[in-house]
């Protein structure tokens, strides 16, 4: 067999290539068995679409767990038609699809939240519940992406087929969570897990957010962390129904003791969380297991006696109404910055403002009423 061929039959051009191209030129492709019609992949089938919304809407109804994570994606995307579509499937869905407890856990980093979080869900599977864990990573404010590794990091939970495990970017949202968060919730719900284990991204006053979604909010703390008392934001304390002094182990148990009796007599000049319920601090030591049964029983204890003085339903009520208020906070941001002449207009006042003429106010104001005019 000459060369030419030799080339003809082994290998393809894509078809934007200059004519009498060389045998070095990069993008020469060898054809492989799928194009033989030979080896395992001939009858391989076609790659179907995308699932319509009824078909997301009874295979999240049904567990199923590759539609229940692309919805998930479609809420989470900046594409109009992705989240458009989202939108559809959340309509389906209703707005009260289940009645899950669910958990917000927050802590500074080092404090051991993956870790406490996948012993929780493993005590919490072992009693027959089924489990949901939506782990939130900062994302670089350089680059925008994220390492996202809870999932990699909780070995034993991603076995469990009554386990959904969701890392997502923070995209910058403050809070420690995404902006679709609340819609990542009502999907999980819809697909039956009844306790929604929401981890943030770490410790400050915008951890607000967290508390107007999750019913029971947990403060993940260090040993030792007492004598940083002035250095954790008292809002954070506030916000949280229960404290717990993780790795109480080892040479740290007695630091653990202390940090704990620290946070109790701290505790008492605060206000508490949550209306008629007593805010707690204990210990507890996720790679030793011990007070983890005790987390998931106060939990527990929370959730009956908010159910029985009605604050469960008035806070889900309270939680409708903020998912609103953000929601319009929302639509008028994309609003205002995909706005066409706010856009034709940006860079001129940046570089003003960069350049020392003219003041962030007036830049501001200028933006605005650029953006009713238009």
């Amino acid at each position: 067999m000459t060369e030419d061929k030799k080339r003809e039959s082994d290998f393809y051009l894509p078809e934007w290539v200059i004519d009498k191209n060389e045998d070095t030129f990069a993008t020469i492709v060898k054809r492989g068995v799928m194009d033989s019609g030979k080896g395992p992949f001939k009858n391989r089938p076609e790659k179907k679409g995308e699932p319509s919304v009824e078909e997301f809407t009874a295979g999240i109804k049904e567990n199923n767990k590759t539609l229940l994570a692309r919805a998930i994606t479609l809420v989470e995307s900046n594409s109009p038609s992705h989240y458009s579509k989202g939108r559809e499937i959340l309509k389906k869905i209703g707005p009260d699809p289940g009645r899950s407890l669910r958990i917000g856990i927050t802590g500074p980093p080092g404090a051991g939240k993956s870790t406490i979080i996948e012993e929780i869900a493993l005590e919490l599977l072992s009693e027959g519940h089924k489990i949901a864990i939506l782990a939130v990573d900062p994302s670089s404010t350089l680059t925008g992406g994220s390492i996202l590794g809870d999932k990699t990091r909780m070995e034993r939970l991603v076995r469990e087929d009554n386990c959904f495990i969701r890392p997502s970017p923070s995209g910058g949202t403050l809070g420690g969570v995404t902006r679709k968060s609340r819609e990542t919730i009502l999907l999980c719900e819809t697909a039956g897990y009844d306790v929604i284990l929401l981890e943030t991204v770490g410790v400050g006053q915008s951890e607000v957010a967290v508390r107007l979604m999750v019913d029971f909010f947990v403060l993940i703390l260090n040993p030792g962390s007492g004598d940083e008392l002035q250095g954790i934001k008292r809002g954070v304390m506030e916000l949280a129904d229960l404290i717990v002094v993780n790795k109480a182990d080892g040479n740290n148990l007695k630091r653990a003791e202390m940090t704990k009796g620290e946070y109790s007599r701290a505790i008492h000049y605060l206000q508490p969380s949550t209306e008629g319920w007593k805010r707690e601090v204990i210990i507890a030591s996720a790679i030793e297991n011990r007070g983890i049964n005790r987390i998931v029983e106060i939990a527990k204890n929370f959730q009956n006696n908010t159910y029985k003085s009605g604050m469960f339903e008035r806070r889900r009520r309270d939680q409708a109404f903020n998912w609103t208020i953000s929601l319009v906070e929302d639509f008028l941001k994309d609003s205002f910055y995909s706005n066409k002449v706010v856009r034709a207009r940006l860079e001129d006042v940046r570089r003003k403002i960069v350049d020392g003429k003219m003041l962030p106010t007036d830049g501001a104001e200028e933006l605005i009423k650029s953006y009713f005019k238009s």
